[in-house]
């Protein structure tokens, strides 16, 4: 295993994280699924185990994963280890049966405090407002939280995970005001557009955390359009068979690359991330021991000429497949 400097912080964090949504299991909040299915929490556990075993030392996780589910089972088998970097986020909440979002000093002060006492740790080493729009930001209550919570020693060091879409906005704010310490966004193969943003992030002191790696799945190549997925899997209504059809025939070409570097699909969509000096992790979602495996081994130096190729068609065939994405919510 691989590490890098988290941006301007004195964490130092390994190139592949353990990204812990998939372990809190197929949670609902009314009839929304906020889950990727049924999990096995003694084969959750055993993942977190090899995962250490592996050298991976990042563990991502949200107190909205599994309603706590996922912080906890990061409690109960790292606790308040020193070794281990642990990353969560606040502001997506459940409350009466509905999906909502909170900011406020308040909640957040308790959430932290939740998820402390959930992840059995005396500081969260990386605490991040789980998808906070700029109104959010510009109203200041969420930073001044996160200030507080710094001065009283409950997290280390905080940022922002993005929007999947539109994360933009948030990103010229914080970089604006020199606030927090870095930022989660999505990045992919498929998923580009936060690319041109990766420099001024290294210049300016901001760690990265590259989040959906695999797009759902779909960059695994496993994917055909007789798979599908239970009522408790948010992929039911994202990876639809016209998703799959259609991200199966923009990549062949991506795909090709493969044959050069004699390596899985998984194995390239991830060397691409890692192509990116100003990436600090990237944090595919594991739920077992095998895809510890698979997400950890096998990643090598991608060309500049191939790299240039995948953005080539990240700005033109695989706009399309991400529109589509899109569409699905």
């Amino acid at each position: 295993m691989q590490y890098r400097k988290f941006g301007n912080t004195d964490l130092l964090v390994s190139e592949i994280g353990f990204g812990a949504w998939a372990i809190g299991g197929g949670a609902m909040i009314g009839n929304t699924s906020i889950g990727w299915g049924d999990s096995d929490d003694t084969v959750s556990k055993e993942a977190i185990n090899a995962a250490i075993n592996s050298g991976i030392n990042f563990f991502d996780t949200a107190d909205i994963y599994g309603l706590g589910h996922s912080e906890k089972l990061i409690g109960e088998v790292i606790g308040n280890r020193s070794d281990m970097i642990i990353a969560t986020k606040v502001g997506n909440v459940s409350r009466n049966d509905q999906f909502t979002v909170d900011y406020s000093k308040e909640y957040i002060f308790t959430a932290c405090d939740e998820s402390l006492k959930r992840l059995k740790r005396e500081t969260i080493d990386y605490y991040q407002l789980h998808t906070a729009r700029l109104e959010h930001l510009q109203q200041s209550d969420c930073i001044e939280a996160m200030t507080v919570l710094q001065q009283q020693g409950k997290i280390r060091y905080w940022g922002l995970s993005l929007n999947t879409f539109d994360p933009l906005p948030e990103v010229e704010f914080l970089m604006q005001q020199n606030y927090g310490n870095g930022f989660q966004l999505v990045l992919n193969i498929i998923n580009q557009k936060t690319v041109p943003f990766l420099n001024e992030m290294k210049e300016k002191g901001y760690g990265v955390i590259a989040r959906m790696p695999l797009q759902f799945g779909l960059l695994t190549g496993k994917f055909d359009k007789g798979v599908s997925f239970p009522d408790n899997d948010h992929r039911k209504k994202r990876v639809t068979k016209e998703v799959i059809d259609k991200t199966n025939e923009e990549l062949k070409q991506v795909w090709d690359l493969c044959k050069n570097y004699s390596c899985t699909k998984t194995q390239l969509a991830l060397s691409y991330i890692l192509s990116y000096d100003a990436v600090s992790t990237v944090i595919p979602g594991i739920r077992n021991p095998l895809q510890v495996e698979q997400n950890t081994t096998g990643l090598f130096p991608l060309s500049s000429k191939d790299r240039e190729l995948i953005e080539a068609l990240g700005n033109t065939k695989l706009l399309e497949v991400m529109d589509l994405i899109k569409q699905q919510g």
